[in-house]
């Protein structure tokens, strides 16, 4: 195969018709995107391709803001991609990345004060707070803050997470659902078939959970020792998509 790749390149004109083949389809991605997914595109390499939101990306990244894609800003928004279990992570500013920016960059604003907005009751001892609009969550006593705010992944559009006040009922260290048959470990209960519990995967990959409010695990591991049957648990706001 290689021999007659180098006699067809030895011929006249055939270097050049090869480049620009290549070159070609070096270019070419899908920029078919698909809303609410985390598919961007299907290609498994860094793309040369700027995204629609070339220049937001570039600016929560802190990278020069031309909309111009190099290949240090493909090199950071896949970082981003990768750590945000974005896939394909191949670095391109599109729709779902740019949403993944938008709501870490609420998550951060909320420092050590996440319930800035009195949203979350400080009337009731002892309380995990879940705002679905910013996916964050954290316990507070009064208007003390106890851990968090953390990141977490709510129920996606037709499995919401139910809003309100809560209260938990049933834990299980080691639950497996019957329903997805799947690990739910430090599953701390609280309406129906919702609960606390970690996950394996990215709490930010679209586009959510059945319903649960999904943790990385070393977070579901604190609230499980910092909560108890009985405790209370306030969910309010509305999650992007739902």
């Amino acid at each position: 195969m290689k021999s007659r790749l180098n006699r067809l390149l030895g011929r006249p004109g055939a270097r050049r018709r090869a480049g620009t083949a290549l070159a070609v389809a070096a270019l070419t991605v899908p920029l078919t995107v698909a809303l609410g997914s985390t598919a961007e595109a299907a290609s498994s390499s860094c793309t040369a391709v700027r995204g629609p939101y070339q220049k937001q990306a570039e600016k929560f990244l802190g990278r020069p803001v031309d909309g111009r894609q190099s290949a240090a800003d493909c090199r950071a928004i896949r970082a981003f991609q990768t750590s945000h279990g974005i896939s394909p992570n191949i670095g391109y500013a599109g729709p779902v990345t740019w949403g993944v920016m938008g709501l870490v960059a609420q998550q951060k604003a909320a420092g050590h004060n996440p319930n800035s907005a009195h949203k979350c009751p400080t009337n009731k001892g002892r309380i995990a707070c879940v705002d679905l609009t910013r996916q964050l969550s954290w316990i507070q006593d009064g208007s003390k803050l106890v851990y968090g705010p953390v990141p977490v992944r709510t129920g996606r559009d037709g499995y919401e997470t139910r809003g309100g006040a809560k209260k938990i009922y049933w834990r299980n260290l080691h639950h497996v659902s019957t329903l997805y048959n799947v690990a739910m470990p430090y599953s701390q209960f609280f309406d129906g078939g919702q609960a606390f519990h970690s996950i394996s995967g990215s709490v930010w990959s679209a586009p959510g959970s059945h319903g649960c409010v999904n943790m990385r695990s070393g977070d579901a591991k604190k609230y499980w020792s910092l909560l108890k049957n009985g405790d209370d648990v306030h969910v309010y706001g509305r999650k992007s998509g739902t």
